[in-house]
């Protein structure tokens, strides 16, 4: 069972409240393993954890003077615990805790993602099968190629979509380390045991090794991963915008009741979300170069990173979380015309059974290179004078040399175009 959660959840990640929060946790634990090793009194820790607390309108007022905001934090907490809060933030430097909440901040998201990678893969998968059979043409190059089905490319996306968790559960592992080995990462100021400690409380592994800061190829690699996946509904999203132009008309995003599409032009049914989809994908893929670029810093850590991560993580985090909640709606619910698709296998006259009239006409020993140019002749006939495909077919003698009005009919038959679409859905 796929857990769900609201938009709500993801959103709390993301806070000022939850992210001090959880920064305080980290302060409590390292407390702890600093009793652990004999450096503190465990009288202390008992009130420190009693009384700590913080008020981020507190942190962001003294912020404004210190310019330092873990500074900040600090001493907000320190005005709650008192006399004992000489005893946090022992032997670390900021980074220690900020990056360790961090990485639980993006594990704890990753984990939603993948969820609604989960629940996405689920729908796509319900869709595929009912939809199996259900033909269409397919198109190479916005042209009429061969037919398939429209549970084809469900089932395409859904394969997708697979990869797609595999790809953030990766990522989520490979951002679920900690750091606490101080201000250049040799534990000169801290037992590697309080590390140790608080990583497995807070279900982190510990960072092989460390400077200041864990490093950026850990967060690239996670946003790069975040990027493919906006990639992935980007793509889904502009094969529904394309099925959904007037001129083809096969498929529709959900239009509710009471939904306008246009100001001028009360006709219209456009399909918005899907062109938002399309659209936040940018920011996402732009949001990944950023994360790429974060990746070389000066010697043991300079500041430039930092910045940029205040705004592209939780950004490109919250957008994917948006973009895959609305594609799940329009996958759900999206409109299947299809009568459509059987009236767009007929437009071009016949000229999508090309292949088969070729390959007829080589297993009677006919040469590639003559046979296509038999078929193409007509076949160009078809689109400068739109004659039948068929009925020239049947005139053209020297085609009529070798192949018989049965054996003509059956490269017009659309059902042996279906005869192996079930070895893809037993692979579902």
């Amino acid at each position: 069972m796929i857990q769900r959660y609201t938009r709500s959840e993801m959103g709390k990640i993301w806070t000022d409240e939850y992210k001090f929060r959880k920064l305080l946790e980290i302060e409590i634990l390292a407390c702890e393993a600093q009793v652990a090793l004999g450096n503190i009194p465990k009288y202390a820790v008992e009130k420190i954890r009693e009384k700590a607390n913080f008020n981020v309108d507190r942190i962001l007022e003294i912020e404004e003077t210190v310019q330092h905001d873990i500074i900040a934090f600090l001493t907000s907490v320190a005005e709650y615990v008192g006399e004992e809060s000489r005893y946090i933030h022992l032997g670390l430097t900021s980074y220690d805790v900020v990056d360790t909440c961090l990485s639980v901040r993006m594990r704890d998201a990753g984990e939603m993602i993948a969820g609604d990678l989960k629940r996405l893969s689920e729908v796509l998968k319900k869709q595929a099968h009912k939809y199996q059979h259900t033909i269409m043409i397919g198109r190479t190059h916005g042209i009429h190629a061969e037919p398939m089905t429209f549970g084809l490319k469900m089932a395409l996306w859904y394969f997708e979509t697979l990869r797609n968790i595999h790809r953030m559960e990766e990522a989520i592992k490979v951002i679920s380390v900690g750091k606490l080995s101080g201000a250049v990462g040799t534990y000169s100021q801290i037992d590697p045991f309080v590390e140790e400690y608080v990583c497995q409380k807070l279900g982190l592994k510990q960072a092989e090794v460390a400077t200041q800061v864990l490093q950026r190829d850990r967060h690239a690699e996670y946003l790069t991963t975040l990027a493919v996946i906006a990639s992935s509904l980007e793509k889904f999203s502009t094969e529904i915008r394309n099925l959904q132009r007037t001129d083809i008309g096969e498929v529709e995003e959900p239009f509710g009741k009471g939904q306008k599409g246009s100001s001028a032009m009360p006709h219209k049914k456009n399909p918005v979300v899907a062109e938002r989809i399309s659209g936040l994908a940018r920011v996402v893929r732009a949001n990944a170069m950023a994360a790429l670029e974060n990746v070389s810093l000066w010697h043991e850590r300079d500041i430039a990173h930092s910045s940029v991560e205040r705004v592209i993580i939780p950004d490109s985090i919250l957008l994917i979380d948006y973009m895959l909640d609305k594609f799940i709606w329009i996958a759900e619910n999206i409109v299947v015309r299809e009568d459509r698709m059987k009236e767009n296998i007929n437009r071009t006259k016949g000229l999508i059974h090309s292949q088969s009239l070729l390959l007829a006409l080589t297993q009677k020993n006919v040469l590639r290179e003559d046979a296509y140019s038999m078929v193409q002749r007509n076949a160009m006939r078809v689109i400068d004078e739109g004659i039948d495909f068929r009925e020239l077919i049947l005139n053209d003698q020297d085609i009529r040399g070798y192949l018989s009005l049965q054996e003509i009919d059956d490269c017009f038959d659309l059902d042996k175009y279906l005869k192996n679409i079930d070895v893809v859905f037993k692979r579902l």
